[in-house]
């Protein structure tokens, strides 16, 4: 290997976004993460929605009002149904 061109390998320190820290080694001195094995929901088997750039709520606001239109549409009539109404 050839000598001064590798980073330097140190112990690391990583934070979780719920709080949990731990240790390992890496070339940074810290990391910050958003999930880690105590909160993933794999892990915990609870449901969590990961949205770190605030998109579901901006979907609910923008949704909120309108509803399901195709809900309040009803059904479709089909070709069958409205010929054999004309008749």
């Amino acid at each position: 290997m050839k000598d001064k061109i590798h980073p330097k390998y140190v112990e690391t320190k990583v934070t979780c976004g719920c709080g949990n820290s731990f240790t390992t080694r890496s070339t940074r001195a810290e990391l910050k993460v958003d999930i880690c094995n105590v909160c993933h929901p794999f892990y915990t088997g609870k449901l969590k929605y990961v949205d770190t750039a605030g998109r579901i709520e901006k979907f609910q606001k923008k949704f909120a009002a309108t509803g399901y239109a195709s809900l309040k549409r009803g059904k479709k009539k089909t070709p069958e149904a409205t010929e054999s109404e004309e008749e």
